[in-house]
């Protein structure tokens, strides 16, 4: 029996020892001509299918639906219905494995992920890689370093120091706890657990020595050891806190229980007590440069795209707010409301991308004179931070983009109400605004007017949500996956990105949905019976698919130093990652044809 079968690929990559020796036993091989078809619509099919050599390309009618080259395999749900709904034909001559249908059922009773992998729905199939994924991501934060996790500084006192003393270095360092040198036996560490006895005590406080109460010995770390061990030691110890020790035996830091289980959970804790702790600009740019590093090390480990989107869009909002509050004067921060836009609106960046942002005023609040100055400050803090200027300027350092809550009301009135030009695109950009400094109640009122305006007009709702087409109908896209052997790089976000959160935006405006992040309009929508739970769950899933491809192409430009562009070449995909991208732009292709037909955009 064969013995190079590929158990690398996706869905035998999921098997057991035990379930891969199943199938080298029950395993054959097959070889068709150019032309010939496999299996035919009605066929009741007797094996699965592993492409070796050759590609199969799967039509329905007229239309292709799928192509399978070298790893793939077919056809896993016919084999489960027991009848083949599609025409598999081959277009270039095919060597294949064959695997019997006995078989296959017996790997799907026995492997749960296995079977999801081979026939499932897309949802379906993206939940099984999750799990996976999250069993993969535990495992790889506690083999971490100690020291990768987020050390606070030691703070040392001598033995002799009163409590007093130490209270006010709590306060100045902000800390919650010091190592106490000078007792027998090596450092004791007084925490503000410690200081509550201290209080208890019944002395005034400026006459108990810290070394009296404080705890020893301490128990430490190597800064070299792993996490999951750091862990298990706070756990078996009963403590909160382990010191650090370096290479050469001095205390590093101190590990907090807090910084460490906030590290296995998501390693944002790090950057948000670096920004909290920022003095100055050039501190927040270092936390800044933390975000892209926390990005890749969450990608390895396999974490949610939703839950990166989720951290980054909290990471940048507190950092955005933190520089205008460096920069602005703190009145023009309690009278404004400073807010981004796109996909940083919308809670969907992974990577920095251009700055779409926004300034509105209260009104008869009268700006500094300097205002100008002040937004191109904070426009150039901005891109050094790593957020690009954007090339069509939406920005709050152009006037355009900043103005009172009434002013800035009647320019989306006349974007929605009178389009001219880029209106529309503005009106887009606009329904994605999310306050991230200032008074947020300001963004809220121009939202509540806009949602007033918007009407039952067709005309105007299909003019708005015929941008889907913007970057080519879907036969383009498709066409160049499912052509053989190399194809061109591929632009997810015209692919198919755009057309799911455009669409989805379209129809939250026409419902006047006011939820700004996709998968929240696609829950609202699902709510008001607007798109059914399969189809609303395929285009959450898809999207943070084809946002996960593009973090990782990104991330992969990045490492070779070349200019980001999130464009991914299908031949370096990986099977499952290919079978996957056919799957969503189904989807996606579905998905436009519903609006086509619920909003007329043929007609408009």
């Amino acid at each position: 029996m064969p013995n190079a079968f590929n158990f690398s690929a996706s869905p035998f990559d999921c098997l057991s020892a035990e379930e891969q020796a199943l199938v080298r036993d029950s395993v054959d091989i097959a070889y068709y001509p150019q032309g010939a078809v496999v299996l035919d619509v009605g066929d009741a099919p007797a094996w699965l299918f592993v492409v070796i050599k050759g590609y199969v390309t799967q039509t329905e009618g007229d239309e292709q639906l799928a192509t399978y080259g070298p790893d793939d395999c077919f056809d896993g749900r016919g084999l489960v219905a027991g009848r083949v709904s599609s025409r598999f034909a081959v277009a270039e001559e095919l060597v294949a494995y064959q695997l019997a249908r006995a078989t296959v059922m017996d790997l799907i009773a026995r492997n749960r992920a296995f079977g999801a992998l081979l026939f499932s729905d897309l949802g379906q199939k993206l939940s099984a890689l999750a799990q996976r994924a999250q069993q993969h991501q535990m495992q790889s934060l506690t083999l971490a370093r100690v020291d990768q996790a987020f050390l606070r500084p030691a703070h040392v006192v001598p033995a002799g120091t009163d409590i007093v003393a130490v209270v006010r270095l709590f306060q100045s360092q902000r800390t919650t706890s010091v190592l106490v040198s000078g007792l027998q036996g090596g450092l004791g560490i007084f925490s503000n657990t410690t200081l509550q006895r201290a209080v208890l005590d019944g002395r005034p406080l400026a006459q108990i020595t810290v070394g009296e109460l404080a705890s020893h010995p301490v128990i430490t770390v190597r800064a070299g050891d792993q996490l999951g061990d750091a862990m298990a030691l706070l756990l078996r110890a009963r403590v909160h806190r382990l010191a650090v020790l370096g290479e050469d035996g001095q205390v590093q830091g101190i590990l907090e229980a807090l910084d460490l289980f906030s590290f296995l959970a998501n390693h944002s804790h790090l950057i948000t007590v670096q920004i909290e702790q920022a003095a100055d600009l050039q501190a927040l740019e270092a936390a800044a440069a933390q975000i892209t590093r926390l990005l890749a090390a969450l990608h390895r480990g396999g974490t949610r795209i939703a839950l990166m989107a989720q951290l980054v869009q909290q990471l940048n909002a507190r950092l955005f707010e933190r520089a205008w509050q460096m920069i602005a004067p703190p009145g023009l921060v309690a009278n404004s409301c400073l807010f981004v836009m796109g996909s940083e609106g919308r809670g969907e960046q992974l990577l920095k991308t251009d700055q779409d942002n926004g300034l509105l005023l209260r009104d008869g609040y009268e700006p500094p004179a300097d205002l100008q100055a002040v937004c191109e400050r904070f426009s150039a803090a901005l891109a050094r931070f790593g957020y690009p200027e954007c090339p069509g300027r939406i920005m709050l350092s152009n006037p355009a983009w900043r103005a009172s809550v009434s002013g800035f009301g009647l320019k989306v009135r006349d974007w929605l109400l009178q389009p001219q030009g880029d209106s529309l695109m503005h009106l887009a950009i606009f329904m994605d605004a999310h306050a991230v400094a200032g008074d947020a109640q300001l963004l809220a009122d121009v939202r509540q007017r806009l949602m007033q305006l918007a009407t039952d007009n067709d005309a105007l709702i299909a003019r708005f949500a015929l941008a889907i087409d913007a970057f080519g109908g879907p036969a383009g896209w498709w066409n160049r996956l499912l052509s053989l052997g190399d194809a061109e790089p591929m632009n997810l976000k015209k692919a198919g990105i755009f057309p799911i959160v455009h669409g989805v935006r379209s129809l939250a405006l026409a419902r006047r949905i006011a939820a700004t992040g996709t998968a929240e309009r696609i829950a609202a929508l699902q709510a008001e019976g607007q798109l059914d739970a399969a189809l609303a769950q395929e285009l959450v899933q898809g999207l943070h698919f084809l946002m996960g491809l593009r973090l990782q192409a990104g991330l992969a430009e990045q490492e070779l130093q070349r200019p980001v562009t999130g464009n991914v070449d299908p031949a370096r995909l990986s099977t499952l990652e290919r079978d996957l991208l056919k799957d969503t732009l189904l989807v996606v292709k579905r998905f436009k044809a519903l609006l086509h037909q619920r909003l007329r955009l043929d007609a408009a």
